[in-house]
C-alpha cells in the first residue's frame, strides 16, 4: 500500500480509489509515509482529511434512519413473540436467539452496500429455510444434537450479515477483516448501550415502586425489545459515526492481551498444582473449551484491530499468547480424543473435537505469521489474511453441526 500511495501522489483519482478499497490500510500506510511526502500539497490535504474528527454525532440520512427504526421495531416484535403467542419461552429462545437481530443486520447491510438482487434473494432463501429448519427439528432441549444445532445456528446465520457487509465481495480478505473489526466495535457499542439501558430501567422501576406502581409489564415487554434492538441501533451508530469506538477497540485489545497471557500462565500452573484432570471431568473439559474459544477471539480481535505499525513488544505478547493457547488447545484435544477412545463417539464429543481441530489449525497459522512479523518487521497483512481465509472454514463446520449432525445421530 505504501508503494501504491507513493506512486499515486500525482493522481488524485487513484488515491481516492485506494482509500475506498481499504480505508484502514490506507490510513496506516499514509501515516508511515507522510514524513517523506509532507511537502506535497496533495499529501497535506490527505493528512487533514484523515485526521479530521467529527465532534457531533451523525444520524445519517432520513431514509437510513427510517430503515433502522423499522428494523429495530421488527427485532423488538420478534423478541416478544412468546409473550404475544404463548409459545414456550425457553424452547423459542433456544432455537431462535440468532434470528432476533442477525436478519435485521443482514437486511441493513444488504441495503447499505447495494448487494445485487440475485444474491439478496439467495440470502433471503437461506434465512427462511434456516428459520423453518431449526423450528421443525424433532426433539427437545434434552437432545444433544438439537442443542448443538441451536447453539451453532447463530454462528451459521452470522455469515449472512457478513456476506452483506462485504457488498457481494466476500472474496476480498480485507473486507472480511473489516467485518471482524465491525463485530468488535459492535460488542463495545452494544455493551455501552446495554449498561445505559440497564441503569435507566433500574432507576425507572425504583422510582415507580416508591409510589406503589409495578412495572413488571415494562420489564417483560420493553426490556426484551430493547435487548433485541440494541445490536441494530449500535450498528447504525457505528456506520454513521466510526470515530465513536475506533479508539476504544484497539485499547481494549492491547490492554487485555498481557492480562489474558498472565491469566493463562497462572491457570496452567494451577492445573498442575491442583491435579485437575480434564480427561475424566466432563464439566471441566467443557469450560476448558469455552476458555479456548474466548482466548482465540481475543487473539483474532487484537490482530484485526492493529491499525498501526506494531511494536516488537506487542507482537511478542501476541505470539506468546498464541503459543500458550496452542498448548491449552493441545491438552483439550488430547482429552477429547481420550474420552472418545474410552467411551465412544457422541454428538457432543465429535462437535468439540472438530471445533478444537479447527481452532488449533487456525492458531498455528496465526502463530506462524506472527513469528514472521517479528522476524521481518511489519507483516500484519499476512496475519490478517490468515484470519480472513479461515472464516469460511468455521462457517462450514457450523453448517455440518446444524444440518448433518441431527441426521447422522438420529436427533438423539
Amino acid at each position: 500500500m505504501v508503494t501504491q500511495i507513493k506512486n499515486s501522489l500525482d493522481n488524485p483519482l487513484q488515491l481516492e480509489t485506494l482509500y475506498r478499497e481499504n480505508k484502514v490500510k490506507f490510513k496506516q500506510a499514509f501515516e508511515s509515509l507522510y514524513p517523506e511526502i509532507q511537502n506535497k500539497l496533495l499529501a497535506q490535504y490527505w493528512h487533514q482529511r484523515l485526521h479530521h474528527e467529527r465532534s457531533v454525532i451523525q444520524w445519517g440520512t432520513r431514509l437510513e434512519t427510517s430503515i433502522i427504526i423499522i428494523l429495530s421495531i421488527l427485532a423488538a416484535l420478534a423478541a416478544n413473540i412468546p409473550l404475544f403467542t404463548g409459545i414456550d419461552e425457553e424452547s423459542f429462545y433456544l432455537r431462535n436467539i440468532g434470528f432476533l437481530f442477525l436478519p435485521m443486520l443482514a437486511i441493513y447491510f444488504t441495503w447499505k452496500e447495494s448487494v445485487p438482487l440475485k444474491h439478496t434473494m439467495i440470502l433471503i432463501v437461506l434465512l427462511v429455510l434456516s428459520i423453518i429448519y431449526i423450528n421443525i427439528l424433532p426433539g427437545d432441549k434434552q437432545s444433544d444434537t438439537i442443542l448443538l444445532a441451536c447453539i451453532h445456528m447463530p454462528l451459521f446465520i452470522w455469515a449472512l450479515p457478513g456476506y452483506a457487509f462485504t457488498g457481494d465481495q466476500f472474496s476480498k480478505y480485507s473486507l472480511r477483516v473489516d467485518f471482524l473489526k465491525y463485530n468488535g466495535d459492535l460488542l463495545v457499542m452494544s455493551t455501552i448501550l446495554l449498561l445505559a439501558g440497564g441503569l435507566f430501567t433500574a432507576i425507572t422501576v425504583g422510582l415507580f415502586e416508591l409510589i406503589n406502581i409495578s412495572l413488571e409489564s415494562y420489564i417483560e415487554y420493553i426490556a426484551f425489545a430493547g435487548l433485541a434492538s440494541v445490536p441494530v441501533f449500535s450498528t447504525y451508530l457505528i456506520k454513521s459515526n466510526p470515530h465513536l469506538v475506533k479508539n476504544i477497540s484497539p485499547i481494549v485489545a492491547k490492554v487485555f492481551t498481557p492480562l489474558v497471557l498472565c491469566m493463562l500462565l497462572i491457570y496452567l500452573g494451577a492445573i498442575i498444582l491442583t491435579g485437575k484432570d480434564p480427561y475424566n471431568d466432563r464439566e471441566f473439559l467443557l469450560i476448558f473449551n469455552i476458555l479456548l474459544i474466548g482466548v482465540m477471539a481475543i487473539i483474532l480481535f487484537a490482530c484485526a484491530e492493529t491499525t498501526q505499525r506494531a511494536d516488537k513488544i506487542n507482537m511478542w505478547l501476541l505470539f506468546t499468547l498464541s503459543l500458550v493457547t496452542i498448548l491449552l488447545n493441545g491438552i483439550a484435544l488430547s482429552a477429547i480424543i481420550f474420552r472418545i477412545s474410552e467411551w465412544g463417539i457422541t454428538p457432543n464429543r465429535l462437535a468439540v473435537l472438530g471445533a478444537n481441530v479447527l481452532v488449533l489449525t487456525n492458531l498455528m497459522m496465526v502463530s506462524y505469521q506472527l513469528f514472521r512479523s517479528i522476524q521481518h518487521g511489519d507483516m500484519l497483512d499476512a496475519v490478517e489474511k490468515n484470519i480472513a481465509i479461515y472464516l469460511p472454514v468455521y462457517w462450514g463446520w457450523t453448517l455440518i453441526v446444524v444440518f448433518i449432525f441431527p441426521l447422522v445421530f438420529n436427533f438423539t
